[in-house]
């Protein structure tokens, strides 16, 4: 379903004043809508949007201290086992107080790839150098998570598979094998000059292609094992939605390298994902597969079906023979507007899931991009993720919505709750009929795990993607999200931002520039800005999204078929 938005465009660019109308720089783009997304409120209640930045800068202090004196002491341990590079890394624990980790347990060997990369990519988008702070490379230490002593020469999310099995941890589960990857492509790509970087990623696309080509899109596994070159089945559901964290990674190798091989295989995983009757979404990976499609369609010519992707993960899984009811949360519990929460649909009424909430954002919003038919549904369900996303953190939490309230000072307001779901599990009897309860699942995990592994580290470590992308305006419930900072493989020439306006009316809000710039949108395909400084006004036309980009002053946007380029650059697509 499309609804034109020329007509609102227009009437937006003749409010703001004729000097904003362009010649030859085509019409505007009508707008794609998502069902689920359409379900949401345009302006989510109650409202507050907190310091993303902060939080992430605050978690990245709290966490990289080995003198940490506070409850639960370091989260930080050396790990000298140097499994496949002859190097001494380091663990973070997965959760507070997991029992399972520390330097005292299994050697110290049992850290999480989820909670490490995650972490890095975070001080990376906030400009914090990770190779040297210290007196450490956390970013080469990291490196140890490559595989190579199993033969499989991928990163995985453990250093050493067996240890972290035998210490309670995760069996084989094909997201947890190809997850990391697409983590370490976004490391590499924020610290691209660390030692065997280039080595790694290239061999884990050769290794991914090489998958691709074995599996000639059956992906039809529980996981694949990359030593015997083979899909395997055991007793997890089957996870074909990891042909989209085959494709993003491979498109990613092809951007970084050249290599045509690279590009025919994301395409070869794009189709597999695509030929799928229905959702397979498991965790993580389809929403890296909505942007590779839309890529590939933007610069290759082809013709994939991104509406069908995006309502396969916002609707979420709906087989029994898949991971059933895992997609986007579309409602709202007690009080609380929850709308863009990403988890399970069905757990209990609804569970979402903190990581998987904030990491949907990374390639959903440089998507737009790529895509600008989905700007309006991607701001309008951003600003209810971002929103809702809040209440993972005990601090923004009042003590009757969550599960550990006495011990929330422990955090420091800094470690959030692995989840939120719609109603306890834990049959509390404070939390009888309270909804929502912020909570977790770390001390189901195993025998002796204390009730503060509800606090998550490994949920809050990717919370840079919101840290950098993020940014208020001086009207609430509009956001300026850039659309650069996660696209880590793309052509990010100029500025962009996407801009959401939940209102019915238009809005001004304040663009601030300290060079005269131009600001072009790619939506209604109208200046809203020539030569211009400081504090710039720009209108944003009601219940409407703009895509933002700001070019040198004077700039001339030429044509090139349906592309529209700024000093041989492409800026738009279509």
């Amino acid at each position: 379903m499309e609804r034109n938005y020329i007509a609102i465009m227009a009437l937006a660019v003749m409010v703001a004043g004729s000097s904003c109308r362009t010649g030859n720089s085509g019409v505007a783009v009508d707008q794609t809508t998502v069902a689920r997304i359409e379900q949401m409120p345009a302006m989510p209640q109650p409202y507050k949007i907190i310091d993303w930045k902060q939080k992430t800068l605050q978690f990245d202090s709290l966490v990289f201290n080995f003198t940490n004196t506070t409850a639960n002491g370091p989260l930080i341990w050396l790990d000298s086992a140097r499994r496949n590079f002859d190097q001494v890394t380091f663990g973070l624990y997965t959760v507070m107080g997991d029992v399972r980790q520390g330097p005292a347990n299994n050697n110290g060997e049992f850290h999480e790839a989820l909670t490490t990369y995650g972490a890095l990519i975070s001080a990376g988008l906030m400009g914090i150098d990770k190779t040297n702070q210290q007196g450490f490379n956390y970013v080469k230490m990291s490196q140890n998570y490559f595989n190579r002593d199993t033969k499989w020469n991928i990163v995985m999310n453990n250093t050493n598979p067996e240890v972290a099995m035998a210490g309670g941890g995760y069996g084989r589960d094909w997201w947890y094998d190809v997850y990391p990857n697409v983590l370490y492509y976004g490391v590499a790509a924020l610290f691209p000059e660390v030692e065997n970087t280039e080595m790694i990623i290239r061999t884990v696309a050769d290794q991914f292609y090489k998958a691709d080509s074995v599996l000639q899109g059956n992906y039809n596994y529980s996981f694949f094992d990359y030593a015997q070159m083979k899909g395997m089945n055991n007793n997890v559901p089957q996870q074909q939605d990891a042909a989209g964290g085959h494709a993003w990674v491979l498109y990613s190798a092809y951007e970084k390298f050249g290599n045509e091989k690279y590009l025919n295989g994301a395409k070869s995983a794009t189709e597999a994902l695509l030929n799928q009757k229905e959702s397979r979404f498991y965790e993580i990976l389809l929403p890296f597969g909505a942007y590779t499609a839309a890529r590939l369609n933007a610069e290759h010519g082809t013709n994939y079906d991104v509406t069908k992707l995006l309502n396969w993960t916002f609707d979420g899984c709906q087989t029994m023979d898949g991971r059933y009811g895992w997609g986007v949360i579309a409602e709202r519990w007690g009080d609380y507007d929850v709308y863009g929460l990403q988890g399970s649909i069905t757990d209990g009424g609804g569970y979402a899931f903190f990581m998987n909430s904030v990491a949907m954002a990374w390639p959903l919003v440089p998507m737009v991009k790529y895509e600008p038919k989905y700007a309006k549904a991607i701001g309008k369900y951003m600003l209810n993720a971002i929103n809702a996303s809040r209440l993972f953190y005990p601090d923004q939490v009042n003590d009757a919505h969550q599960f550990l309230p006495e011990m929330k000072d422990i955090t420091k307001g800094i470690i959030g709750y692995e989840g939120v779901r719609k109603m306890d599990d834990y049959n509390k009897e404070e939390l009888k009929g309270v909804s929502p309860v912020s909570t977790g699942d770390g001390p189901k995990w195993v025998a002796g795990q204390p009730k503060e592994s509800m606090f998550s580290l490994y949920s809050t470590s990717i919370v840079g993607v919101f840290g950098a992308m993020v940014k208020t305006t001086d009207v609430d419930g509009i956001l300026a999200l850039d659309c650069n900072v996660t696209d880590f493989y793309g052509d990010n020439f100029y500025p962009e931002f996407l801009y959401y306006n939940p209102y019915e009316e238009i809005k001004t809000v304040t663009y601030k520039a300290d060079k005269s710039v131009d600001l072009f949108d790619i939506v209604s395909k109208t200046y809203l800005a020539k030569e211009k400084s400081g504090e710039i006004k720009i209108r944003i036309p009601a219940n409407s999204a703009v895509l933002l980009l700001e070019l040198p002053a004077g700039s001339k946007i030429t044509t090139d078929g349906s592309k529209l380029k700024v000093n041989d650059k492409v800026i738009s697509y279509r």
